[in-house]
């Protein structure tokens, strides 16, 4: 393992000081002192290919090399003691005798560089994306044509903990979007650091705190928004996990409610195994800040409660359903049910996967789900087709056309409430 580590980190120190060379005089390198042992050594091993020079006669140029230098190219020839001649060998070995110092040095450097880079990663993609959105006569929207950048980190604190980044760029190609301090619709991707939050493990307890995006339940019906706040969590056997939160939305209709106030959603979620092919997500919540109406009279909910199933029905074919019920007294369920027929995989380029989704939200009936882009909205039903497909490995394609309808009268003033909505969706993301 040794040998590699020197290796390893002397092609780092020597990068620059690569390419084969012999001096005029025949004299493998010119930088090396002749009255040291070593000179004789290094030069057979350089007239033998065990080592290579800048391409004129020297390692280091018009100076001496240090001894920390040497080391690093008797590093690399380590790594050709396997296969050098005896001879060679037995230089390569008394070479490395001599430097074993600089040598070990060398592996505490790497070694302590190495943690370091394992301690970060780095991931995300970038989409470009574009929708034909059109509702009845109102003409095509233009709001949802954009490039998009998602950019996490995710850096080791101890075994116990890790600290989380992520930040959200997005830049319209047909309308002005960049985004404005107070704008709360949007203000969340201006590529900034948005979020951030800690997650750890201590004992059997899982912990998350900060500000992140959350969803609950299979399809993020339920919840599904970014938001302040913490989670707990445990397995309380081999196939089921419990959570309890308590978070202060950042997204969605619960940032400000009609009253001007912000809101608190808590509650616990339960998810596991109900049988071989069948997994159970349970979920339930209550709004802390607010049991009233809105504008127009309708009480919302204070409490909700939410089913999702996920089960393999057949070779290739998945089937998810959520159903979901709040205490408002009116347009108070939400509903979706999505059939899967195979899937992506971003390492193998070729794969593809085809889902049909029936959706049919209540205005109150969750607390607040992803709205997927704008493609989810509250109190709408209807359908969507679509298909994913990678063409090369961490570039997944996908395409979906969806007809909605509008689901209940009198929520928007002024506004045709049994309009048809019909959303073309194209979108290209390039993972990395």
């Amino acid at each position: 393992m040794k040998k590699v580590l020197h290796t390893m980190l002397a092609v780092v120190i020597s990068a620059g000081i690569g390419g084969t060379a012999f001096a005029a005089d025949g004299a493998s390198f010119t930088d090396i002192p002749r009255d040291h042992w070593s000179y004789a050594a290094v030069d057979q091993l350089a007239k033998d290919g065990i080592l290579e020079g800048n391409g004129d006669g020297t390692f280091a140029g018009d100076r001496a090399m240090s001894r920390y230098e040497m080391a690093a190219i008797i590093a690399r020839a380590v790594n050709h003691l396997q296969t050098a001649n005896p001879a060679d060998q037995a230089l390569i070995e008394k070479l490395e005798s001599e430097y074993a110092v600089e040598l070990k040095n060398m592996d505490t450097k790497y070694e302590a560089l190495n943690k370091r880079v394992d301690n970060v990663m780095l991931s995300g993609f970038v989409r470009a994306k574009y929708d034909n959105d059109a509702t009845d006569g109102s003409g095509e929207r233009d709001n949802n044509k954009h490039f998009y950048m998602d950019f996490e980190g995710k850096m080791r604190v101890s075994k116990d903990w890790d600290a989380h980044f992520q930040s959200e760029t997005r830049k319209g190609y047909t309308v002005n979007q960049s985004w404005r301090k107070g704008d709360t619709k949007n203000d969340d991707q201006n590529g900034t650091f948005q979020r951030i939050w800690v997650e750890g493990h201590p004992g059997a307890l899982g912990v998350t705190v900060g500000t992140k995006w959350w969803g609950y339940g299979f399809q993020n019906v339920p919840f599904g928004h970014a938001a302040d706040g913490l989670q707990l969590d445990t397995n309380f056997s081999k196939d089921w996990n419990v959570k309890v939160f308590y978070l202060r939305p950042r997204q969605g209709d619960l940032v400000t409610m009609p009253d001007g106030d912000s809101t608190t959603i808590y509650g616990t979620n339960i998810t596991g195994k109900l049988g071989h092919k069948v997994d159970a997500s349970l979920t339930w919540a209550g709004n802390k800040n607010y049991n009233g109406r809105d504008g127009n009279g309708n009480q919302m909910m204070s409490s909700m409660g939410a089913v999702d199933l996920k089960a393999a029905v057949a070779k290739n074919l998945n089937l998810t359903a959520t159903y979901v019920k709040t205490n408002a007294n009116s347009y108070n369920t939400s509903k979706e049910y999505r059939l899967d027929y195979k899937g992506t995989d971003l390492k193998k380029p070729g794969s593809f996967g085809m889902y049909t989704r029936y959706i049919d939200f209540g205005k109150y009936g969750d607390a607040s789900h992803d709205d997927e882009w704008g493609s989810l909205p509250s109190d709408v039903k209807g359908w969507i087709f679509g298909v994913k497909y990678v063409p090369y490995e961490n570039v997944e394609w996908e395409t979906f056309y969806s007809d909605q309808t509008r689901n209940y009268s009198g929520l928007d003033a002024g506004m045709d409430t049994r309009a048809k909505r019909h959303l073309w969706r194209t979108q290209i993301d390039f993972h990395f």
